[in-house]
């Protein structure tokens, strides 16, 4: 019997909850499930899964990223800028993981949006440099509010100096409007990381569409590479880490990095020393703002940060070090990928007819001056912002949990930002009439009852997609982040055939290696030099650990995702959005990547992940 060939994904309403997993969609806000009153708008729909952003289940206070996230991007798109042809997304939470919907323009509403969007999108091209100016200042500023805001305890009076002035107020109001100042500015910074996003995929992308009606045969990877090889913030963190390796072989330090396990002792010892005093200076003046950073994607509470947790970037240094000591490079190829962009340039504008060459030069211009963009606003909004944003929403979550609120320190995450406000409001009420707040006896009970849920979750990895298969795509970030077009959708529910995933070509070269399997940050020290990568979705500061790699293979991404960009950048293979390839390959496989073809062929498809390639650090 031949094959049943699937013409459809499953629907939202018919998938069955893990076990152990039984009333979870309480845990998150109604407008973020599927409704049982909308299932045929639902299932008529294209949702897929949000593993670039959101590779694992998400806690109910980490739904606030979703929701400022998507509602950003779509009030740009749809209000701002008047994109002719693309609204926003509709956004999901099913089963613990973000589902995303594009949300297409009526065909006869197109050409009646697109003075509106010449105009507007042409005044942030024309002004681009002094507008980002500005979006720079107004980001910093953000995170220096962010910064600002404490939430210290209550104290079991009030300052007799408050009475005597007249102050009339307690401090309940400042740790009430903490919060409420926390959720607001954390929402203007989303606002602002799309302010020129989407502008930098419309730029991209147009110039993509027009080097396809120019040159139908050329590849994606071909036009890629037309806006390789610039100098990206987005790198600065990495490039701190490599002058601090180079500074410490250069002050005779580095015996003291290369220890088994580099962390806060590492910074003690060095301090003993004037050259170990004279790095530290080093390291201090690097760690703000350049490690605001995490090795995770930034939307998870459990995110580790570099600033945080110093042994994450000592091991990176470390690594940096002995590579050093080899004699072997340790920065990327820079002048090797502008030399080769402007190679591939010249050689197909040559091909252009003389009428045509200055409208591939214009369109050109313009991408490579919004492509830095699609990169650097990560480190100040994912990275930076986020980073601050969790830290004080940990130290809200303590104050909390001192009070007896929940069994961890970091439980209030189990709560959504609503609930998190009438918590408050519990505790400060309790704290002002002597009553023992009723949170006490509340939530420790139902925090561990959605513990368990959101373990039963994790269970399971996602379906890549839900519902029906779109007709076209036309919002340029599904196609350019996430890498979704039709063709695509179709390769993920034909599966896994014959050895072979198809995704996207995102980097090219061929390379043949074992699997490693890197479902997230905390799989990275288990990386082995000449493995390839499997991860769902790969962070930009993962790029210490791809000086390890043979090549990148992730379920979700198109040619300008952050994996895609970044493997370009390091010449490293890499084939995006294959849809399940994490799921699909054991570590310990081995695999060939065509980065250039976009398919990963499994060799010895019967080999299964044992002790000997699994859970052992190199």
């Amino acid at each position: 019997m031949p094959p049943t060939v699937r013409t459809a994904f499953p629907s939202p309403h018919e998938l069955p909850e893990p076990p152990g997993a039984e009333g979870w969609q309480r845990l998150y806000p109604y407008h973020l499930l599927f409704q049982r009153d909308r299932r045929e708008e639902d299932e008529s729909a294209f949702w897929f899964c949000d593993s670039q952003h959101w590779p694992s289940v998400i806690k109910p206070f980490e739904a606030t990223a979703v929701e400022f996230s998507v509602k950003g991007m779509g009030q740009f798109n749809t209000r701002y800028f008047v994109t002719p042809t693309a609204y926003g997304m509709d956004r999901r939470i099913h089963q613990g993981y973000c589902y995303l919907s594009p949300v297409a323009v009526p065909a006869h509403e197109v050409q009646a949006r697109v003075p509106e969007f010449l105009q507007r999108a042409g005044h942030y091209f024309e002004h681009w440099q002094e507008l980002l100016a500005n979006w720079k200042h107004k980001v910093v500023g953000t995170i220096r509010e962010l910064e600002a805001i404490r939430f210290t305890p209550l104290p079991d009076v009030q300052p007799f100096e408050e009475v005597e002035a007249g102050l009339g107020l307690d401090p309940s109001d400042t740790l009430l409007a903490g919060y409420d100042r926390l959720i607001a500015l954390c929402h203007r910074n989303w606002q602002y990381h799309f302010e020129f996003l989407n502008l930098g995929y419309a730029a991209y992308l147009d110039f993509f569409t027009a080097c396809k009606r120019w040159f139908p045969d050329m590849p994606d990877l071909g036009i890629a590479k037309m806006v390789q090889g610039v100098d990206l913030e987005l790198f600065r963190p990495e490039e701190e880490l490599r002058k601090l390796a180079e500074l410490a072989v250069e002050l005779g330090v580095d015996d003291v990095l290369i220890g088994p396990e580099p962390g806060p002792r590492t910074l003690e010892e060095l301090g003993a020393s004037p050259d170990g005093r004279v790095w530290t200076e080093a390291w201090r003046a690097a760690r703000d703002p350049w490690f605001n950073f995490t090795s995770g994607t930034g939307f998870y509470s459990s995110d580790v940060y570099w600033r945080d947790d110093p042994s994450v970037p000592l091991h990176y240094i470390r690594d940096y070090v002995q590579r050093l000591r080899k004699g072997e490079p340790i920065d990327r190829n820079l002048a090797g990928l502008v030399a080769e962009r402007e190679r591939i340039s010249a050689e197909y504008a040559a091909l252009l007819e003389p009428s045509e060459y200055d409208v591939f030069e214009a369109k050109l211009r313009l991408a490579r001056q919004a492509y830095p963009y699609v990169e650097n606003h990560n480190f100040y909004i994912e990275h930076w912002t986020m980073g601050v944003f969790w830290r004080q929403a940990r130290e809200l979550s303590r104050l909390l949990w001192a009070d007896g609120f929940w069994p961890a320190e970091d439980d209030m995450f189990y709560l959504t930002r609503d609930e998190v406000r009438e918590a408050l409001f519990d505790h400060v009420n309790g704290w002002a009439t002597g009553r023992r707040p009723a949170g006490r006896t509340h939530w420790p009970l139902e925090v561990e009852r959605r513990r368990r849920i959101m373990d039963a979750l994790a269970r399971r990895p996602p379906e890549p997609a839900l519902g029906n298969l779109p007709e076209s795509v036309t919002e340029p970030l599904s196609v350019m982040l996430w890498g979704i077009t039709p063709e695509r959708i179709r390769s993920w529910l034909d599966g896994y055939a014959d050895g072979d995933l198809v995704g996207v070509p995102a980097s090219p070269g061929l390379a043949v290696g074992t699997a490693r399997i890197v479902r997230g940050p905390e799989d990275l020290p288990f990386v082995r030099e000449g493995e390839v990568i499997v991860a769902p979705v790969t962070a930009p500061s993962w790029g210490p650990v791809f000086a390890k790699a043979r090549a990148v293979v992730t379920d979700i991404g198109g040619v300008m995702s952050h994996a895609a960009i970044v493997c370009r950048e390091y010449s490293l293979p890499a084939v995006t959005g294959t849809g399940t390839a994490s799921t699909l390959i054991t570590t310990g496989q081995r695999l060939r990547v065509d980065g250039g073809a976009g398919t990963v062929t499994v060799l010895d498809p019967r080999t299964r992940q044992t002790s000997e390639v699994g859970r052992s650090p190199s």
